[in-house]
């Protein structure tokens, strides 16, 4: 599965709906999704992009707990 997972067409989870960040989730998947990397490596990249960018606090911290909880729902279904 690549960075992506089954979005479905051109990259987005809804084909009307192409937003700008799509960008640069593509050129990210481009440049290193081959790469294999820790959740340990994911969190300091996100703790170093936060100290160099304070105003993104919240959106990284929203998107790491959406990340820490994504089989939360499969937990519960059991």
């Amino acid at each position: 599965m690549g960075l992506t997972g089954d979005r479905g067409w051109e990259g987005t989870a809804y084909p009307d709906r192409m937003y700008f960040t799509d960008r640069g989730i593509e050129e990210l998947e481009k440049r290193r999704g081959e790469e294999e990397v820790t959740f340990e490596w994911l969190a300091e990249q996100l703790r170093t992009f936060v100290d160099l960018n304070p105003d993104f606090e919240v959106p990284v911290e929203r998107l790491a707990t959406w990340l820490a909880r994504l089989d939360d729902d499969e937990d519960d279904d059991e």
